[in-house]
Protein backbone atom coordinates (compact mmCIF):
# COMPACT_ATOMS: atom_id res chain seq x y z
CA UNK A 1 0.00 0.00 0.00
CA UNK A 2 2.30 2.72 -1.09
CA UNK A 3 0.83 5.91 -2.41
CA UNK A 4 2.17 7.76 -5.42
CA UNK A 5 4.93 10.24 -4.61
CA UNK A 6 3.74 13.62 -3.37
CA UNK A 7 3.15 15.95 -6.27
CA UNK A 8 1.44 13.17 -8.24
CA UNK A 9 -1.33 12.31 -5.82
CA UNK A 10 -3.73 9.62 -6.77
CA UNK A 11 -6.17 8.80 -4.04
CA UNK A 12 -7.17 5.12 -3.88
CA UNK A 13 -9.78 3.08 -2.04
CA UNK A 14 -9.11 0.99 1.04
CA UNK A 15 -12.05 -1.42 1.35
CA UNK A 16 -13.05 -2.53 4.84
CA UNK A 17 -15.08 -5.70 5.16
CA UNK A 18 -18.52 -5.83 6.72
CA UNK A 19 -18.60 -7.87 9.95
CA UNK A 20 -20.35 -10.75 8.15
CA UNK A 21 -17.92 -12.11 5.57
CA UNK A 22 -19.54 -15.53 5.17
CA UNK A 23 -22.19 -16.59 2.64
CA UNK A 24 -21.77 -14.92 -0.74
CA UNK A 25 -19.33 -12.26 0.48
CA UNK A 26 -16.32 -13.74 -1.35
CA UNK A 27 -18.21 -13.40 -4.66
CA UNK A 28 -19.13 -9.80 -3.76
CA UNK A 29 -15.50 -8.96 -2.99
CA UNK A 30 -14.35 -10.44 -6.30
CA UNK A 31 -17.03 -8.43 -8.13
CA UNK A 32 -15.97 -5.22 -6.38
CA UNK A 33 -12.32 -5.77 -7.28
CA UNK A 34 -13.03 -6.78 -10.86
CA UNK A 35 -14.96 -3.64 -11.82
CA UNK A 36 -12.97 -1.32 -14.09
CA UNK A 37 -9.97 -3.65 -14.38
CA UNK A 38 -7.11 -2.75 -14.67
CA UNK A 39 -8.04 0.68 -13.27
CA UNK A 40 -9.92 -0.46 -10.19
CA UNK A 41 -9.38 2.19 -7.50
CA UNK A 42 -9.11 -0.33 -4.63
CA UNK A 43 -5.53 -0.86 -3.42
CA UNK A 44 -6.23 -2.69 -0.16
CA UNK A 45 -8.82 -4.74 1.69
CA UNK A 46 -9.11 -4.93 5.45
CA UNK A 47 -10.46 -8.13 7.00
CA UNK A 48 -12.48 -7.05 10.04
CA UNK A 49 -14.46 -9.60 12.04
CA UNK A 50 -15.51 -9.49 15.70
CA UNK A 51 -16.35 -12.13 18.30
CA UNK A 52 -15.00 -15.15 16.41
CA UNK A 53 -12.04 -17.24 17.54
CA UNK A 54 -8.82 -17.24 15.58
CA UNK A 55 -9.48 -20.63 13.99
CA UNK A 56 -12.85 -19.48 12.61
CA UNK A 57 -11.40 -16.11 11.56
CA UNK A 58 -8.67 -17.92 9.61
CA UNK A 59 -11.27 -20.10 7.88
CA UNK A 60 -13.29 -17.03 6.84
CA UNK A 61 -10.19 -15.15 5.73
CA UNK A 62 -8.81 -17.86 3.44
CA UNK A 63 -11.00 -17.33 0.33
CA UNK A 64 -10.86 -13.52 0.73
CA UNK A 65 -7.08 -13.52 1.01
CA UNK A 66 -6.83 -15.62 -2.16
CA UNK A 67 -9.15 -13.22 -4.06
CA UNK A 68 -6.96 -10.27 -3.02
CA UNK A 69 -3.70 -12.05 -3.87
CA UNK A 70 -4.94 -12.91 -7.38
CA UNK A 71 -5.69 -9.21 -7.96
CA UNK A 72 -2.61 -7.73 -6.31
CA UNK A 73 -4.68 -6.04 -3.59
CA UNK A 74 -3.10 -5.80 -0.14
CA UNK A 75 -4.85 -8.03 2.43
CA UNK A 76 -4.74 -6.32 5.84
CA UNK A 77 -5.99 -7.87 9.10
CA UNK A 78 -7.78 -5.60 11.56
CA UNK A 79 -6.69 -5.50 15.22
CA UNK A 80 -4.85 -8.82 15.54
CA UNK A 81 -1.10 -9.08 15.02
CA UNK A 82 -1.36 -12.81 15.89
CA UNK A 83 -3.97 -13.48 13.18
CA UNK A 84 -2.02 -11.45 10.61
CA UNK A 85 1.03 -13.56 11.39
CA UNK A 86 -0.89 -16.83 11.25
CA UNK A 87 -2.35 -15.94 7.83
CA UNK A 88 0.84 -14.49 6.40
CA UNK A 89 -1.27 -11.41 5.64
CA UNK A 90 0.20 -8.40 3.85
CA UNK A 91 -0.22 -6.37 6.99
CA UNK A 92 -2.18 -5.39 10.07
CA UNK A 93 -4.24 -2.37 11.08
CA UNK A 94 -3.94 -1.47 14.75
CA UNK A 95 -6.37 0.45 16.91
CA UNK A 96 -4.92 2.35 19.86
CA UNK A 97 -5.38 -0.68 22.13
CA UNK A 98 -4.04 -3.36 19.79
CA UNK A 99 -0.29 -3.12 20.33
CA UNK A 100 2.35 -0.88 18.80
CA UNK A 101 3.63 -0.57 15.24
CA UNK A 102 7.06 -1.45 16.61
CA UNK A 103 5.79 -4.72 18.11
CA UNK A 104 3.92 -5.56 14.89
CA UNK A 105 7.07 -4.93 12.84
CA UNK A 106 9.10 -7.29 15.06
CA UNK A 107 6.54 -10.07 14.67
CA UNK A 108 5.48 -9.56 11.04
CA UNK A 109 8.77 -8.55 9.42
CA UNK A 110 10.04 -5.62 7.42
CA UNK A 111 7.69 -6.07 4.44
CA UNK A 112 4.42 -6.00 6.41
CA UNK A 113 2.13 -3.02 5.88
CA UNK A 114 1.35 -1.61 9.32
CA UNK A 115 -1.35 0.98 9.82
CA UNK A 116 -2.47 2.75 12.98
CA UNK A 117 -5.76 4.43 13.90
CA UNK A 118 -4.95 7.95 15.09
CA UNK A 119 -8.49 9.36 15.41
CA UNK A 120 -8.17 13.17 15.16
CA UNK A 121 -4.79 13.35 16.92
CA UNK A 122 -1.63 14.83 15.41
CA UNK A 123 0.30 13.50 18.41
CA UNK A 124 -0.85 9.87 17.95
CA UNK A 125 -0.02 10.06 14.24
CA UNK A 126 3.49 11.34 14.89
CA UNK A 127 4.06 8.61 17.48
CA UNK A 128 2.85 5.98 14.98
CA UNK A 129 5.22 7.37 12.36
CA UNK A 130 8.15 7.28 14.78
CA UNK A 131 7.33 3.65 15.63
CA UNK A 132 7.52 2.71 11.96
CA UNK A 133 3.89 2.69 10.78
CA UNK A 134 3.46 2.52 7.00
CA UNK A 135 0.28 4.60 7.11
CA UNK A 136 -1.84 6.50 9.61
CA UNK A 137 -5.65 6.60 9.62
CA UNK A 138 -7.61 9.69 10.64
CA UNK A 139 -11.34 9.92 11.32
CA UNK A 140 -14.21 9.76 11.59
CA UNK A 141 -14.80 12.53 9.06
CA UNK A 142 -18.53 11.86 8.77
CA UNK A 143 -21.05 9.94 10.89
CA UNK A 144 -20.67 6.23 10.15
CA UNK A 145 -23.25 3.44 10.06
CA UNK A 146 -20.47 0.82 10.35
CA UNK A 147 -18.95 1.83 13.66
CA UNK A 148 -19.71 4.07 16.63
CA UNK A 149 -17.68 7.24 16.21
CA UNK A 150 -16.30 8.97 19.30
CA UNK A 151 -13.73 11.06 17.44
CA UNK A 152 -14.41 13.57 14.68
CA UNK A 153 -11.66 14.78 12.38
CA UNK A 154 -11.60 17.73 9.99
CA UNK A 155 -10.15 17.81 6.45
CA UNK A 156 -7.50 20.33 7.63
CA UNK A 157 -5.84 17.46 9.50
CA UNK A 158 -5.19 15.61 6.22
CA UNK A 159 -3.82 18.79 4.69
CA UNK A 160 -1.46 19.35 7.62
CA UNK A 161 -0.22 15.75 7.56
CA UNK A 162 0.31 15.47 3.81
CA UNK A 163 2.33 18.71 3.71
CA UNK A 164 4.70 17.63 6.50
CA UNK A 165 5.04 13.86 6.25
CA UNK A 166 5.77 11.29 3.55
CA UNK A 167 3.83 8.49 5.29
CA UNK A 168 0.46 8.02 3.53
CA UNK A 169 -2.73 8.95 5.36
CA UNK A 170 -6.07 7.18 5.24
CA UNK A 171 -9.37 8.98 5.78
CA UNK A 172 -12.08 6.92 7.47
CA UNK A 173 -15.65 7.27 8.68
CA UNK A 174 -18.92 7.63 6.78
CA UNK A 175 -17.23 8.32 3.43
CA UNK A 176 -19.41 8.12 0.31
CA UNK A 177 -18.95 9.07 -3.35
CA UNK A 178 -20.94 12.24 -2.63
CA UNK A 179 -18.86 13.52 0.29
CA UNK A 180 -15.36 12.26 -0.52
CA UNK A 181 -14.25 15.19 -2.71
CA UNK A 182 -13.16 17.41 0.19
CA UNK A 183 -11.01 14.65 1.65
CA UNK A 184 -9.31 13.92 -1.67
CA UNK A 185 -8.59 17.63 -2.14
CA UNK A 186 -7.25 17.87 1.42
CA UNK A 187 -4.60 15.24 0.66
CA UNK A 188 -5.97 11.81 1.67
CA UNK A 189 -3.88 9.09 0.03
CA UNK A 190 -6.58 6.47 0.68
CA UNK A 191 -10.29 6.54 1.50
CA UNK A 192 -11.36 3.73 3.83
CA UNK A 193 -14.89 2.69 2.89
CA UNK A 194 -17.23 -0.01 4.07
CA UNK A 195 -20.97 0.71 4.25
CA UNK A 196 -20.88 2.90 1.13
CA UNK A 197 -19.82 -0.18 -0.84
CA UNK A 198 -21.34 -3.19 0.93
CA UNK A 199 -24.74 -1.74 1.93
CA UNK A 200 -25.80 -1.59 -1.73
CA UNK A 201 -24.54 -2.73 -5.12
CA UNK A 202 -20.76 -2.95 -4.82
CA UNK A 203 -20.15 -2.55 -8.57
CA UNK A 204 -22.18 0.66 -8.75
CA UNK A 205 -20.42 2.00 -5.65
CA UNK A 206 -16.91 1.30 -6.95
CA UNK A 207 -17.74 2.98 -10.26
CA UNK A 208 -19.11 6.02 -8.42
CA UNK A 209 -15.97 6.32 -6.30
CA UNK A 210 -13.74 5.88 -9.36
CA UNK A 211 -15.48 8.84 -11.04
CA UNK A 212 -14.75 11.07 -8.01
CA UNK A 213 -11.12 9.93 -7.71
Amino acid sequence: MSSEPHGQPRCQLYLISPLDVGGNFPERLARALDVLKPDNPAAAFQFRVKDVDQHEAARLAEPLQAICAERNVAFIVNDSIALARRLGADGVHLGQGDGSAKEARELLGKDAQIGVTCHASKHLAMVAGEEGADYVAFGAFYPSSTKETEHRAEPELLEWWSKLFEIPCVAIGGITPDNCGLLVEAGADFLAVSGAVWNGDEEVAIRAFAERL
